[in-house]
């Protein structure tokens, strides 16, 4: 037989003597080469373009190449390298550069990075207000983005950073958990977005959600406080006041005041953390009855109220009236007084048979019954309380005048030239005129004033009262007594008499003193002779004998 094949050692002889020729080389020259690809793990954006170079310290290399599946163009060569023009570079790749250095090949890789900007930054919807002390959760959504080693997602309140996490998932989702406080207040919470490429010298981009601004609150467990009338009669109206404490803040809160199914006009007004809300009641017939009325305090999205009752009622009269307001002595006057129907009615403490009928009264006029004022009271109970209302009228009666005698004394005593008041008095309806006239002389006397008396006031007076119901006379007499002559004579008598005591007692004292002054003269031809006393009435020069 012939064989068909190579004897097995002959076949294994020159593969195993190329295998050691392969591995022996390097070694035998001492030293090994290596392709570098540059750039180094380039970032691109999505479609663009890339230059790579791929290069090697082979001294003699051949068949440099770049191996993609990337559309590539060769743009220069020179000894050792070779430069490839990348298009349209659309997602993540990895390029291969490779050559042979004594028939040994080198490779060399780089890894192409598409970036991308997140298609959606989104901070998810939120309730406006949160309630002062609670926890609420932000929730930001990134959409798309790369690479994502280097996308992070920030949550922020105005420029201040809650939490920045990587972006992981698709979408990525981050969350983060905030204490409401006062001072969150109107802030604005955003998410952001930041694609950090700086270290590629590309820089950091960012993408940030549109704000959600958040409106924090503070409304008391307790209800507000409605301060309302309990009873209100129909055509008036009352205010009510509705307040609460504790709120904030009061200037956002909205108050709502409603009558029945009407929503009243109310102002509101706050100070500090104190709100009041003022509403008119108006009673209309049409409300009569018991009525509830709510006031409703909202901020945020919770509520407080706090509901009363008002009782309208209808409350007419009591109304009086007279059958003639002025009458004559002796005429007979009817007295009404009519009220609701619920009403009752007590005339001058006498009572109408059943509430809402009229009481009456009837009567004949007399003097007495002059400014005569009757009274009707009113009672209508409403919700288990009793309701009073008073009304009077007053009764003129016309009479005629009348003198009171102990009003106006019959006999007078007076003394002349003194100053004195007749006093006398008429009643009567109309007031009657009064008038005292002398009889004999008709001379007039004045009553009620001062005046002098003099004798011819003297006589006897006829005093006539009259009005438009008749007259009435009464005699006056007056008796002036005339001052006393005798006794003014006396008086007179008596004033001279003192005075020429007065005058005599003055001369004697006079005299007396001057009967004590006397002279005294020295006699110069005796001197032997003692000095004596020389009287007046002794002529000078004579001796004694």
């Amino acid at each position: 037989m012939v064989p068909l094949g190579p004897l097995p050692g002959a076949c294994w002889t020159p593969l195993i003597s190329l295998l050691l020729g392969c591995c022996l080389l390097p070694g035998v020259q001492g030293q090994e080469f290596l392709v570098r690809v540059e750039p180094q793990n380039p970032v691109v954006p999505p479609g663009g373009s890339l230059l790579v170079n791929c290069s090697t310290d082979c001294p003699q290399p051949t068949l440099i190449n770049l191996e993609t599946y990337l559309f590539k163009e060769l743009v220069g060569k020179g000894l050792g390298w070779a430069a490839f023009q990348l298009s349209n570079v659309t997602g993540d790749t990895e390029v291969l550069c490779s050559s042979f250095c004594n028939n040994l090949q080198m490779n060399g890789s780089s890894e192409i990075t598409v970036y991308r900007f997140p298609e959606r930054v989104e901070l998810a919807p939120m309730s406006p207000w949160k309630p002062v002390g609670k926890n609420f959760i932000l929730r930001c959504w990134v959409e798309g983005g790369a690479p994502r080693a280097h996308l992070s997602v920030l949550l922020l309140r105005g420029e201040d950073v809650l939490s920045k996490q990587l972006a992981v998932g698709e979408p990525a989702e981050v969350t983060t958990t905030v204490l409401a406080g006062r001072n969150d207040h109107g802030a604005n919470f955003s998410c952001r977005s930041e694609l950090d490429l700086r270290h590629q010298g590309l820089g950091l981009f960012q993408n940030s959600s549109a704000p959600m601004q958040l409106r924090t609150f503070v409304l008391p467990v307790t209800p507000p406080r409605l301060v309302v009338p309990r009873f209100l009669e129909t055509e008036t109206y009352q205010p009510v006041d509705c307040t609460l404490d504790g709120l904030f803040p009061a200037s956002e809160a909205q108050v709502q005041v409603v009558l029945g199914n009407q929503m009243l006009n109310s102002t509101v007004t706050s100070h500090g953390d104190k709100l009041t809300a003022t509403a008119t009641v108006t009673a209309s017939k049409e409300l009569e009855g018991t009525q509830e009325i709510v006031c409703n305090v909202t901020l945020g999205d919770v509520s407080q109220e706090t509901r009363e009752n008002l009782t309208i009622y209808s409350f007419w009269g009591p109304v009086m009236n007279l059958s003639q307001p002025t009458v004559p002595q002796g005429t007979t006057v009817i007295v009404n007084c009519t009220a609701g129907a619920r009403v009752q009615v007590t005339l001058d403490g006498v009572p109408a048979a059943t509430p809402g009928q009229t009481a009456q009264l009837q009567l004949n006029a007399t003097e007495k019954d002059d400014r005569r004022i009757f009274f009707c009271n009113a009672t209508l109970e409403v919700d288990g309380m009793v309701l009073h209302r008073n009304r009077s009228i007053q009764l003129r009666v016309l009479y005629g005048p009348r003198i009171d005698p102990a009003k106006c004394p019959q006999r007078l005593m007076w003394k002349e030239r003194t100053t004195q008041v007749f006093r006398c008095q008429a009643r009567g309806n109309p007031d009657p005129q009064l008038q005292c006239l002398h009889i004999g002389s008709w001379a007039q006397m004045p009553v009620g004033i001062p005046f002098l008396v003099s004798l011819n006031y003297s006589g006897t007076y006829r005093c006539r009262a009259a009005n438009s119901q008749g007259t009435h006379t009464v005699i006056v007499a007056m008796n002036v007594q005339a001052r006393n002559p005798s006794i003014v004579t006396t008086v007179m008598v008596v004033v001279v008499i003192l005075t020429s005591l007065v005058l005599i007692v003055a001369l004697v004292c006079t005299f007396r003193v001057k009967k004590r002054s006397d002279t005294y003269h020295v006699n110069k031809g005796s001197t032997w002779l003692p000095l004596t006393s020389r009287r007046p009435d002794e002529t000078p020069g004579e001796e004694p004998s």
